[in-house]
């Protein structure tokens, strides 16, 4: 798959990239929705990174330690699933769940998340699909946060021949280097990107729990 330009694939401050967005949610819903509904979902969730996104809306990509902010911002969406459902429309629902993941999905890019599930196994950290996406201890540990955006210089973190002069001069609570949002982000990536899996798999099996089986079936448009 072809990776989108940089002033289009990493807005203002570098989100994890539309690819991994894309290929974690296809990978985890393609085989419950239609694919007409697979691709309102995916155009939905990678439209989160629009410019338009990137300023004012931290809850968006958990940004600025905005971990309270993303939380109910999840909440929000997901409620749109459901009162979206609870009329004759679709299309809204389908737009709604894809903002919903994109959030879910980036917590585990841009929280410390990935780096206290590691702590917990010292220098032998087991294979990164054995990651767990919700531990309540660490959820809901005063430990957790998330990258500060710093401008300029996390603007010129994104340009790869300008990150290791903008590194020097990034705090490390910054997003510059508390990032996932790609593979040179070094061996947590994939930790990243397993967690964000699972979670998008999650989610789905919440709103399974709490629509009614009608309500899911026109929801997956199966």
């Amino acid at each position: 798959m072809r990776r989108p330009a940089i002033g289009c694939q990493l807005g203002i401050i570098a989100p994890m990239i539309s690819k991994y967005h894309i290929e974690m949610t296809r990978a985890a819903l393609a085989p419950h929705f239609s694919e007409r509904a697979l691709e309102v979902i995916v155009a939905a969730n990678i439209k989160q990174d629009a410019i338009i996104n990137q300023f004012g809306h931290d809850e968006i990509h958990y940004d600025n330690n905005a971990i309270d902010k993303g939380d109910r911002y999840i909440i929000e969406q997901r409620g749109y699933v459901i009162a979206t459902l609870l009329t004759p429309g679709i299309l809204s629902a389908w737009i709604a769940f894809g903002r919903l993941l994109h959030t879910a999905q980036d917590f585990y890019a841009h929280t410390n998340y990935v780096t206290m599930w590691l702590e917990q196994f010292g220098e032998t950290p087991p294979p990164s699909t054995e990651i767990e996406p919700l531990i309540k201890e660490l959820v809901k540990s005063p430990k957790l946060c998330s990258g500060k955006v710093y401008l300029p210089m996390d603007v010129l973190a994104i340009i790869p021949f300008l990150r290791p002069l903008a590194l020097r001069f990034l705090p490390k609570d910054s997003h510059g280097w508390m990032n996932l949002d790609v593979p040179e982000r070094g061996p947590k990536f994939p930790y990243a990107i397993a967690a964000a899996t699972k979670r998008t798999e999650y989610e789905l099996d919440l709103l399974r729990k709490i629509l009614t089986p009608e309500m899911f079936a026109r929801f997956t448009d199966k």
